[in-house]
Order: structure tokens, then C-alpha cells, then sequence
């Protein structure tokens, strides 16, 4: 049996057991034809290792950590489960097993990335005509649970500067920045204003599996971020003494500072020994946790949402709202205040400002 593609043209001859089996699946080729569905068999038989590679050799736009964390998925449990699969043999009802049995031994988190590596290539053969639909779409995903974020105070900053030693100014500056690990282990003498207080954040750097990559900050958005006047003389010893490596904080012999080597090396320690001196009441904080500090503090302090947003270098002011919400509680309130205060201004010699009175004694 023979049939045409939607361009005309005649596939070659296929068999069957039965004529009814032949008569079924040209049903099925004109009804596809007619959606728009059609999917050439012959584009479908190959296996998912194939198309994976595709996919992730096309993903030149992302940021080397997103990268590595693809491939990561890949390698370690996408490529086992569906490597030699034939795309056109994956199942929905397979690919929700699948995910269940991930949630059981990752978190849900890490479940959601996993599966978005799946999905995503599955998507790609999509594009790229090889099926009708990613069956992957809409598959149950374990729900998220809200991280309790830890923020420090001014003193318990302070406190962790002092414990560090050395590393005193670092502490600090990510703390009252807010610049990421990256982005702060990459700026150079020349990225910082002395006098106005401000550092130009322009590139960052990541350890890939071992290996630096330099690059644009995780939104490819250039910005300048104040710092304030308790770390003058911090940095002008920083950038003193980076003149000679082209690089404000390094290692003791210039290198580039590793996120994993500090963390392991100077800060938990430092962290669990304040922890065990005030038993208990000092925060088990990572380096990360210090840009949250950041926010907590810059919001005390009468910093707005837009404000925020430029300081961390988020994407939108959306963003930030959505990581930040719970450091906003009292905008409701102002809110309402603020209205009620303007609602006065503007009836004043209104008769409905006695009724406004009234409430006020009322609730009084």
C-alpha cells in the first residue's frame, strides 16, 4: 500500500496483515493530513539520544551554569530512562511514571528541572517535525514548598565579618550589596568609584565542573550598585590591593575566589562556630543567603520594589515581588492608610467628610 504525503509526493510501498489494518491507517494518515497533524514515520524513528543531542547542542543562548545543569539532567537521568527509546514511542501515561518515581528520591525541585530536560527535547522534535505533539505536556509535577528564607541583621553581619577574618570586607560587601557570588569574585579595580561609592557590575564568572567561564551577569543586564560608607576603608584596601591581580577579591595568591572553596573553607565553618556560641540563635546561613540579607536590609531601610530590582539585577520589578513578597507585609497597611489619609484631603467642605468623622469616633 502506498499513500501521499501532504506535499504530494508518494511514500514508498508499506504492507499489512489484513486489509482492514491498511484501511485503518490510511484513515489515520488523511486525518492527520487534514489537522495539520502529519507526521512522516520515517522522521519519527529515531531514537531520543538523537534528538537530545540536537537539542542541547542548539542551546547557545543560556548561561554556563543552565548549560551543565542540562547536561547534568541529560547524563544522569534523562539519557538512562529514554536514550534508546524511539521518540515515537514515548508515552504520556510512561513519562508520568517516570516523574513519580523521580519525586521519590529528588526533591521536587529538582524533579521540575528534570523533567523540563525531557519535555524540552521532546518540544524540539516538535519544531523540528518529527511529532505531531510533546507528550510530555501537562504531566502532574510535585508541588514546590515555600523555602523559609534567613535573613541577617545589621549586627549578625557584622558579627560574621568579625568571625571571618580577613574575608571581613567581602562578608560585608555582599551583604549590603547585594551582587552575587559571581558577579562580586569578578570585579576588577577599575569597576569601582571610590568617591561615589558605587561598583559597575559588567561581567561575572562561573565554575563550570571545575572550569571558570567568564561572562554578562545572569540577566545580561549591565547596572551600578551602591554600597554604603561603613566599607570605605574596606575597599580601598580591596582595590589596593587588587591593582596587582586586575581583580578586587581574590585568593591569598590572586586567583580567582571559588564559590565551593570559600563555602567549605571559611564561611560554614565561621557560620557553625557563631551557631554553637549563641546557641543556636545564629542563622545556618549560606553565601547566597547574604544576598537575601541584602534585600531584607535595603527594604528596611525604605528601599521601593524598582529600586530593589536594579540593586539584585532581576529581570523585572514582577520578579523581585515574586521572591521578595513576604518583606512587603506592611504595604498593605500603608496602603490603606495612605488612602484614607487622601480620601480626608479631598472632601474637605464635602458633606460626606462628617460621615468619614463619624466612622473615625466610631472606630475610635
Amino acid at each position: 500500500m502506498r499513500y501521499r504525503r501532504p506535499d504530494n509526493t508518494q511514500t514508498d510501498k508499506r504492507g499489512f496483515r489484513t486489509k482492514r489494518d491498511a484501511e485503518n491507517f490510511l484513515a489515520t494518515v488523511e486525518t492527520s493530513k487534514l489537522r495539520g497533524e502529519w507526521v512522516d514515520p520515517s522522521r519519527s524513528n529515531v531514537r531520543f539520544a538523537d534528538i537530545a543531542d540536537a537539542w542541547y547542542a542548539g542551546k547557545i543562548g543560556v548561561k554556563p551554569t543552565t548549560r551543565s545543569g542540562y547536561r547534568n539532567s541529560l547524563d544522569k537521568h534523562v539519557l538512562p530512562e529514554w536514550g534508546a527509546v524511539r521518540i515515537v514511542d514515548i508515552d504520556h501515561a510512561h513519562v508520568q511514571s517516570w516523574v513519580a518515581r523521580l519525586s521519590t528520591t529528588l526533591s521536587a525541585s529538582s524533579t521540575r528541572q528534570v523533567y523540563l530536560v525531557l519535555s524540552g527535547v521532546l518540544a524540539f522534535a516538535v519544531r523540528d517535525g518529527r511529532l505531531a505533539r510533546n507528550v510530555a505536556a501537562e504531566v502532574e509535577l510535585p508541588r514546590l514548598s515555600k523555602s523559609h528564607r534567613r535573613y541577617l541583621t545589621h549586627a549578625q553581619v557584622h558579627e560574621l565579618a568579625d568571625e571571618t577574618g580577613e574575608w571581613a570586607t567581602l562578608i560585608r560587601f555582599l551583604a549590603y550589596s547585594g551582587l552575587r557570588w559571581g558577579e562580586t569574585v569578578a570585579l576588577r579595580p577599575a569597576d569601582v568609584d571610590l568617591e561615589k561609592r558605587m561598583v559597575h557590575v559588567g561581567r561575572a564568572v562561573a565554575d563550570v565542573r571545575g572550569r571558570l567561564v567568564w561572562g554578562s551577569p545572569k540577566t545580561h543586564e549591565q547596572r551600578t550598585v551602591p554600597y554604603p560608607s561603613l566599607l570605605d576603608e574596606g575597599m580601598r584596601n580591596q582595590v589596593a590591593r587588587g591593582r596587582k591581580h586586575d581583580l578586587v577579591f581574590t585568593t591569598r595568591d590572586g586567583a580567582v575566589l571559588r564559590g565551593g572553596n570559600f563555602r567549605s573553607r571559611v564561611f560554614a565553618p565561621a557560620v557553625a562556630r557563631l551557631h554553637l556560641a549563641t546557641s543556636g540563635e545564629f542563622p545556618q546561613i549560606t553565601p547566597h543567603d547574604l544576598r537575601h540579607t541584602a534585600a531584607s536590609l535595603a527594604i528596611s531601610a525604605g528601599a521601593n520594589v524598582k529600586i530593589l530590582q536594579r540593586m539584585l539585577g532581576h529581570a523585572s520589578a514582577a520578579m523581585t515581588l515574586d521572591v521578595y513578597a513576604d518583606l512587603f507585609p506592611e504595604d498593605l497597611t500603608s496602603v490603606s492608610i495612605a488612602l484614607d489619609q487622601a480620601a480626608r484631603v479631598s472632601v474637605v467642605g464635602n458633606p460626606w467628610a462628617r460621615h468619614l468623622d463619624a466612622e473615625s469616633r466610631l472606630a475610635g
